[in-house]
């Protein structure tokens, strides 16, 4: 059999080369007849031509052959597609870099992507480099930054107004919607009085009053509701009551200011209100079009994907036709293709999934790939250094202090009258001077329409970054003065109930099912009622409401059929955060849990294969550093594994249990692992184990003699077998190799125990079975 493969395999070789030599044969009879047609004076005269050039190349090369390359990669550089995709990277990786900065430091990451823009602009790269800022945005270069940008625009006020759930906003409609619109006028009057002020100084040499005071009015009243969102999300607080309001009044409030912004622009290209009234006409038909004809139809391509997770490339280009036509019409009309971007969004199918699909399809090339550069192109036009006179920067505090005030009265007054409390009351006037993205688009339309000059552009962009960058201080000081509950109070009716509160953290569906099994062995006991609160976090603030929406229900589905089949009342909880290690210490402290549970991970619960180990254990001195290394690594499968851990156990304020999950089916022959005097607390789950879970039984593993030097543990011990004495066993072998440790289906031990073991030279843990890993800290309970 072997040799008949070998021959088959030579024939092929053999075929081949035939194939490369009868090719290469073609190839040369090809050449000399292409050669024979060179024979006429016009390619006789081009070729020598040729030969002179590639002469004098070679020639110059050789006196200078670094400047000759180095000349050719300017050029190269220097060509427009070549200067676009380094635009790009620059542009990405600045406002990348930013964006993660400010997000660490508690802000929203639009506020370091303007920054990054700013910086890149002429107010620091071009004060500080001239030259390379020439070099890199050269002025004829600019319109295709410009283009780019407006498609990204275009696709991100798309997901706006998918994002922009209309039924939601039915509860609660009439109180969102007087905050909202007394959150708009109030500042937008207050914005026209300021226009009195500043048209003479600023913008009576170039447009009109009306045009001018239309547009400060509209800048003063505008929310950003991504920006909104993302704060309210990062909060926690999507789904409290303040969260609610606030979503409302802002969708509410985004619809009313596009509205206006629609009529402030067609006012503003005629000159006056009669003019505009024919184009406010169309832009009213073309509102009722898309509400009362396109969205049905729309309707009915949804209803064939409200179950499917996948939608055709023929449906989302169709799709994007749709929005394409809709932005090219509302352009047509005067009223800019971002209104008709919007407008598509809001009459998107209503289906949930549906949504979630094309807003997942969309977003991600928008906002990380085409958003950035609008940022960057704003911050070009923006010239801090215009700013040259100390009554140029009191204007700009002047229109600081209009903008807060405006928003934040307009806001917290009405909800304040409406019955809202005074923290929610703030909080909302808080959040709704967020102004961000949606107020730079604004201010450039008005830049574009030569409306707003340039430095007043320049204060207007400085006001949208510190009314943003003020929300989450401001947030934190309301919070601090107006707490939500005392948590005191709340933790001494939790201890008078005898309630043992558990938090759970879970990073998918089939762990939480486990963890919850693990929770009601384990945990629960008789003098005390288990109390479960299920935690998933989603790394990153950047996932859209509708993501977060399928991430909540996907994520608590099967944990909560699993709670009911195990009797466990339970809360679910989820949150958005970029450190999830982080903000599951900081749920668990701040909340005050008795007890955290959390997975040891993927790598962590992987066996280890010795047949895969290097060969190189072989080796006296590199074989013992490869074994230091594999036995830290049973623990310590990776650094992401071995940093969240201890950061779990050194920073959580109660007693942390680590769940290594190693083919997990349930809890019966259980190995209990004692090492050091401070492991007497294991015998307590392990009782709590035999009262929760009749078929349970338990092996009792003393590796250092403790039950028989050790009073205490000898008691313990004792008073277990009386209680069990058919389920409780002491363990004889001396042992625990791969065949011992299969014979158990679960294993509990201590972390320094754990520690202690897994750096000894001929380690019992190898072969474990699925474990819990105790961390205890002092408690009412153990």
């Amino acid at each position: 059999m072997a040799t008949s493969d070998t021959t088959s395999k030579s024939r092929y070789w053999l075929v081949f080369g035939a194939v490369l030599a009868a090719m290469a044969v073609v190839m040369y009879v090809l050449t000399m007849w292409g050669k024979s047609l060179e024979n006429n004076p016009v390619n006789t005269a081009a070729r020598v031509a040729q030969s002179l050039q590639a002469d004098q190349a070679i020639q110059s090369a050789n006196e200078s052959g670094w400047a000759v390359i180095k000349a050719t990669i300017w050029q190269h550089i220097g060509q427009p597609f070549a200067l676009l995709l380094l635009q790009l990277i620059s542009i990405l990786f600045m406002a990348r870099l930013l964006g993660n900065i400010f997000n660490r430091l508690g802000q929203p990451t639009v506020i370091g992507e303007i920054m990054a823009g700013i910086l890149l602009g002429p107010s620091v790269l071009g004060y500080l480099w001239p030259n390379l800022f020439q070099g890199l945005f050269p002025g004829d270069s600019l319109n295709n930054i410009y283009y780019l940008s407006q498609v990204g625009l275009v696709l991100f006020m798309f997901v706006i107004g998918m994002e922009l759930n209309v039924s939601s906003l039915k509860s609660k409609l009439q109180e969102t919607f007087i905050i909202s619109q007394s959150g708009i006028l109030f500042p937008f009057v207050l914005g026209m009085l300021l226009a009195v002020f500043l048209y003479k100084d600023f913008a009576a040499h170039q447009t009109n009053y009306l045009p001018f005071a239309l547009f400060i009015g509209i800048s003063m009243s505008i929310t950003a509701f991504p920006v909104l969102a993302r704060i309210i999300q990062e909060k926690d607080l999507t789904r409290t009551h303040l969260g609610t309001m606030s979503l409302g009044s802002a969708a509410i409030g985004d619809v009313t200011a596009w509205c206006m912004l629609a009529a402030v622009i067609a006012i503003s290209k005629t000159g006056s209100m009669m003019n505009s009234l024919f184009t406010l006409l169309l832009t009213i038909l073309y509102v009722l079009l898309m509400l009362f004809v396109v969205k049905p139809f729309l309707k009915r391509i949804g209803e064939y994907y409200r179950t499917n997770e996948v939608v055709t490339r023929g449906t989302v280009a169709f799709l994007f036709l749709v929005l394409l036509i809709s932005s090219f019409i509302t352009e047509a009309l005067g009223i800019h293709a971002l209104f008709g971007a919007f407008m598509t969004g809001v009459v998107m199918p209503p289906m949930t999934n549906f949504r979630r699909i094309i807003v997942d399809k969309v977003e991600d090339v928008s906002v990380s790939l085409l958003l950035p550069l609008f940022f960057v192109f704003t911050g070009l036009r923006t010239e801090i250094g215009l700013l040259n006179t100390p009554d140029l920067w009191w204007t700009c505090g002047l229109i600081i202090l209009v903008a807060i005030v405006g928003k934040f009265g307009g806001t917290a007054i009405p909800a304040r009258l409406l019955g809202e409390n005074t923290r929610d009351s703030l909080a909302m006037g808080v959040l709704m001077n967020t102004r961000g993205l949606m107020e730079l688009i604004v201010l450039n339309i008005g830049y574009e329409m030569g409306i707003l000059p340039p430095p007043l552009f320049v204060m207007l962009v400085i006001m949208a970054l510190i009314t943003t960058f003020m929300a989450t201080p401001a947030l934190n000081l309301i919070e601090r003065f107006y707490p939500t509950r005392n948590k005191h109070e709340e933790l001494l009716q939790r201890q008078e109930q005898g309630i043992f509160k558990s938090l759970v953290a879970v990073g998918n569906p089939v762990n939480g099912k486990v963890l919850l099994n693990v929770a009601k062995s384990v945990l629960d006991g008789t003098k005390n009622s288990l109390s479960v609160n299920v935690l998933h976090i989603t790394e990153g603030t950047d996932v859209n409401l509708f993501s977060g929406d399928h991430y909540i229900e996907e994520s608590f589905k099967e944990v909560r059929l699993e709670a009911e089949n195990l009797g466990i009342p339970i809360q679910t909880e989820y949150k958005v955060t970029d450190n999830v290690s982080h903000e599951i210490v900081h749920t668990t402290n701040d909340d005050q849990y008795d007890f955290l549970l959390v997975g040891g991970g993927v790598t962590m619960a992987a066996p280890r294969d010795p047949s895969k180990r290097f060969k190189v254990e072989r080796l006296p001195v590199v074989g013992r550093f490869f074994h230091t290394l594999n036995q830290q690594q049973v623990f310590f499968p990776s650094s992401l594994i071995k940093d969240k851990t201890r950061y779990f156990i050194e920073n959580a304020q109660c007693s942390v249990g680590v769940f290594v999950n190693r083919n997990f089916t349930s809890i019966k022959k259980t190995l209990v692992v004692l090492v050091a005097e401070d492991d007497l607390f294991l015998l307590r789950y392990g009782r709590r184990m035999l009262r929760n879970n009749p078929v349970a039984t338990l092996r009792i593993r003393d590796i250092n003699g403790l039950i028989e030097n050790n009073e205490e543990f000898a008691k313990g011990v004792i008073n277990l077998m009386k209680e069990f004495p058919d389920r409780v066993q002491l363990c004889k072998a001396t042992l625990m190799d791969k065949a011992y440790m299969d014979s158990f289906s679960f294993m509990l031990i201590s972390y320094p125990s754990w520690n202690r073991l897994a750096t000894s030279e001929d380690s019992p843990l190898d072969f474990i079975p699925s474990t819990l890993i105790i961390n205890k800290r002092a408690s009412r309970f153990h």
